[in-house]
């Protein structure tokens, strides 16, 4: 199968997803999109992509189908509803959810598909709105290895850092790793820059210091710029990180693990949100110190 023949749907078009989306249609390939808010794919209309009125009409077109939604409860009901995808698609479609939700689910959703003659990746990403837009997601994969590799291709339009974890679910729990790391690493790096201002310092030096040394990480280099010119504008909306952090924190749980950082961090971002900072940037921590 071909960039030519080959239909891609694609339902999600927030921060992430509508940058991914256009990667793939910058490649070449036929993308029929959906969201909830039909606004937000007036862009993408205009460059090419071709609007369906519900997930299920994607089912009946696509050959492999993209989801980037916001909660486990949205890939539910998209994935395993009565107007969802595996009731409505075609035998030998590709389903790949990118949407960071839970192993359980990502697994449960395999089960079916393959009831149906389908395959299903849980293929969830890291690298927020700079990483979609430049197409540097890093893409963690769960699913059978054949699916995986027959997807490849379209994987690397959108990222850069693509790796096959394991069977289905493998993907999630990757993801979850990578939200447990990042959890008390924003933790770190909102402290030492507020230090940096009490001090009396210029955090832009301080920064051109520390960033490339041991304490260097993604989020040093690209979330503490936003932080000290003020810009809170999401790049990974709050919300959907505190979603991130309750998932990760109760699959430790069930494996009898304990995650103090973890639950500093998601009782920091609660505290956030509660302050009607749900829709800010995960960057917005500085504000707790300032």
């Amino acid at each position: 199968m071909t960039q030519s023949n080959e239909v891609i749907g694609f339902i999600g078009l927030g921060v992430m997803g509508k940058s991914m989306a256009r990667n793939l249609l910058k490649a070449g390939y036929k993308v029929n999109v959906y969201t909830r808010t039909k606004k937000k794919a007036d862009e993408l209309l205009s460059e090419g992509a071709e609007w369906s009125a519900a997930p299920k009409d994607i089912a009946r077109n696509a050959n492999v189908i993209l989801t980037m939604v916001g909660y486990p409860s949205d890939v539910e009901e998209i994935y395993l509803g009565e107007n969802g995808l595996i009731e409505n698609g075609r035998e030998g479609t590709f389903l790949i959810d990118m949407t960071t939700s839970t192993p359980t689910l990502a697994m449960r959703i395999a089960e079916e598909a393959k009831k149906k003659g389908m395959e299903a990746l849980d293929a969830p990403v890291s690298g927020g709105d700079i990483g979609a837009r430049d197409a540097k997601l890093t893409i963690m994969v769960g699913g059978d290895l054949d699916a995986f590799e027959a997807n490849r291709g379209i994987f690397e339009i959108m990222g850069s850092n693509v790796v096959h974890q394991g069977p289905p679910g493998s993907g999630q729990h990757t993801k979850m790793c990578n939200q447990i790391a990042i959890a008390s690493n924003m933790i770190g790096v909102t402290e030492a820059i507020s230090y940096a201002k009490k001090a009396g310092l210029d955090p832009d030096r301080v920064l051109q210091s520390i960033s490339s040394g041991a304490a260097g990480s993604w989020s040093l280099s690209n979330l503490v710029p936003r932080m000290v010119k003020g810009d809170f504008e999401p790049g990974f909306y709050i919300k959907h990180f505190i979603k991130d952090m309750k998932i990760a924190l109760d699959e430790a749980e069930k494996m009898g693990m304990d995650a103090p950082g973890l639950s500093l961090s998601k009782s920091l971002y609660e505290d956030l949100a509660e302050a009607g900072e749900e829709n800010s940037g995960t960057q917005a921590l500085y504000k707790h110190y300032n």
